[in-house]
């Protein structure tokens, strides 16, 4: 696709995201979406895109409710009442990027059909209707409590867990501060006022973007650490000690509260195996996550870096209600025993350069579907084969000329062995070509 990657639309204001491409995204969604809500995340560009958009949303015919400032996972949830929900945002990415974002109403990403059809129209330019079909515009003042009512009904109101709240200046700020108090917890804040420039730090939410954190839950003695991204649809914790707690470890004790079926990405770890009966596996980001999760109609669905998709509230990645879930789950566990209890097998990760990295890939494929016995074999995203005590993984860079291969196996002279095979193939074959 030439516009939309795994997370929407983005890029680097003025130079992918400019108001002329702002508008024909709102012409081709306002051409087909006649009930349209509208928020953003806090980024200094937010009100150039989001009134470009809405210009072509109107002009098109359709009627939009601006929800304001608002987290990713709060108009997903609004966009129940809605025919698409349209989300300006970067997420994680730093300041100077924005995107775009779309919703359906049960707040799942538009899938692949829906972005390439989006895409078509985007290019070919819908006929406009005349002036007296053009949309209103309106406010739409409820969709944060509404979020925080669906996140207390399904959660309750009786925590009584310390917890220290980094929200990166993001749009998380109007939202999970208020949800934690009003669910009984005692909520101490780091970086709680929205700042569209992130001048706390980087809005990924990685440990090392998140050191303060780990102090102030160990300093405070909180019970539990919770950071979000600038939208929201992240969350990532550090347990009572101020550890951060890996990503791929709390996919797994997610999906083991999950144990019928859960999707989660083909790089994530085998753990999962280990303590569900059915596991999906799809392609890396969250749109292919929540896809899946409907085709099969499973329980859950995450990624180790920091996006979960609860089916019981909305198809969206949301990181506000997973921070619940998180805290409600350690007032009946502990937290530190339960991951640690957890299998821990070791990975390796490397990146190869590769200017052909698509032709690479295709000859690639074709050598393992020749070399390798098809049920170990899995070309969802990229090539992973599954090993007796272990897998890897070769999957080429979305956004560089860059192929990385990834390997996780139950002890380390397996992983090397696996990972070892793994790279002769792609060094043969780059040389091949």
């Amino acid at each position: 696709m030439d516009y939309f990657g795994s997370s929407g639309i983005r890029g680097i204001i003025n130079e992918k995201i400019t108001p002329e491409l702002c508008l024909k995204v709102g012409r081709a969604v306002g051409s087909e979406y006649k009930r349209v809500i509208i928020g953003t995340d806090p980024r200094t560009t937010a009100d150039m895109v989001k009134s470009a958009v809405i210009s072509g949303l109107t002009a098109s015919g359709a009627d939009v409710k601006d929800a304001g400032m608002v987290p990713t996972p709060t108009l997903a949830q609004a966009a129940d009442d809605f025919d698409c929900g349209v989300m300006i945002t970067a997420s994680h990415n730093p300041s100077e990027y924005n995107g775009i974002k779309l919703w359906n109403p049960d707040g799942s990403s538009f899938n692949t059909e829906q972005m390439l059809e989006t895409e078509k129209r985007i290019k070919d330019q819908p006929d406009l209707p005349t002036w007296k079909e053009v949309g209103k515009l309106d406010k739409y003042r409820n969709a944060v409590d509404e979020h925080i009512d669906k996140i207390k009904e399904l959660i309750g109101k009786n925590l009584d867990s310390k917890v220290v709240l980094d929200c990166a200046n993001g749009a998380g700020c109007s939202v999970t501060p208020f949800l934690f108090r009003e669910l009984g917890c005692d909520v101490v804040t780091l970086n709680s006022n929205p700042d569209g420039t992130f001048p706390a730090h980087d809005p990924e939410p990685v440990e090392s973007h998140l050191k303060d954190l780990g102090k102030a839950v160990k300093n405070t003695d909180a019970d539990i650490g919770i950071a979000h991204d600038g939208d929201a649809d992240r969350m990532v914790a550090f347990d009572e000690n101020g550890d951060f707690l890996d990503g791929d470890k709390l996919l797994a004790l997610f999906a083991k509260q999950f144990k019928e079926s859960v999707v989660v990405p083909v790089n994530s770890s085998m753990i999962i195996e280990e303590l569900v009966d059915n596991v999906i596996r799809s392609k890396v980001g969250d749109v292919y996550v929540a896809e899946e999760l409907k085709k099969h109609d499973a329980q859950f669905g995450g990624e180790p870096s920091g996006t979960w998709i609860f089916p019981e509230i909305s198809y969206a990645p949301d990181g506000i209600y997973a921070a619940a879930f998180l805290i409600k789950l350690s007032e009946s566990l502990n937290l530190t025993e339960e991951i640690q209890d957890l299998p821990s097998y070791p990975r390796k990760k490397e990146s190869i350069q590769a200017e052909k990295k698509k032709e690479i890939m295709n000859t690639l494929k074709k050598f393992y579907e020749d070399s390798y016995e098809s049920e170990r074999l899995n070309f969802v995203d990229g090539i992973r084969l599954d090993y007796e005590k272990g897998w890897a993984l070769i999957r080429a860079s979305g956004t560089e000329p860059k192929i990385r291969i990834t390997s996780e196996a139950k002890d380390q002279k397996y992983l090397n062995k696996i990972f070892e095979e793994s790279k002769k193939n792609l060094s043969d074959i780059k040389e091949e070509i």
